[in-house]
């Protein structure tokens, strides 16, 4: 899903907005790394993946963390039998309906503490997307369960933020080791360090990796329903 009519980006720079602006990030990344030119290769096409800001587009980041895609596709499918995924829409619901969404208790919890903070006026999940990445972040983690991976993938695929680097993704490590021909998985400190060399466009480099690891190991990792 892309963005609606609301241009709540303008005034931004290097925002991801549509496929052309990944085209660039890549493009950019070769010419920054001569060793991704490969990793492009093999990871074939680079997908875009942008969702609306809000509260769906938390919950599904939140729904899809550490389980298969088929699993969170799933657990979204019966949460949007219920009506429109909103803020009130979604705390409105019985513990005894969002019961029968298969989520664990800790997921339960952080969407019924987000659907709260939203509609308390707590957390304005659209300014947060126009804030500088680390005021967003820590905004985002001070929400109840909501840790850096799902502030960090929000920012990526629900704000568009160009340059950002989820280095605690397992996924991720994964894949920047056996595409760089590494004898171990990096660390997240590693690959932080690694990471500075794709600036400014860090965002498009982690969808290179993500996408590289679904055709090298065949298994779908990018991190939204």
């Amino acid at each position: 899903m892309l963005y609606g009519k609301r241009p709540w980006w303008r005034g931004l720079v290097n925002v991801i907005r549509d496929q052309s602006d990944i085209d660039r990030g890549v493009e950019t990344l070769v010419r920054l790394d001569a060793r991704l030119l490969p990793v492009v290769e093999a990871a074939g096409p680079i997908p875009l993946r942008l969702s609306a800001p809000g509260f769906a587009g938390l919950a599904t980041i939140i729904v899809s963390q550490m389980v298969s895609r088929a699993s969170a596709q799933a657990i979204w499918r019966r949460i949007e039998a219920c009506g429109p995924v909103t803020a009130s829409s979604y705390g409105a619901h019985t513990p005894e309906i969002i019961a029968t969404f298969g989520l664990s208790r800790a997921k339960a919890a952080t969407l019924q503490g987000l659907a709260l903070a939203v509609m308390e006026d707590r957390v304005d999940l659209d300014r947060v997307c126009r804030m500088e990445t680390s005021d967003a972040i820590r905004q985002l983690t001070a929400l109840p369960g909501v840790g850096p991976w799902s502030a960090e993938v929000y920012l990526m695929f629900c704000a568009g933020h160009p340059d950002i680097f989820p280095v605690g993704d397992v996924a991720l490590q994964a894949a920047v080791g056996h595409a760089l021909g590494l004898k171990e998985r990096p660390m997240p400190k590693d690959l932080a360090e690694m990471a500075q060399a794709w600036r400014p466009w860090r965002s498009v480099a982690a969808r290179v990796f993500w996408a590289y690891y679904a055709s090298r190991m065949r298994r779908e990792t990018m991190p939204v329903v």
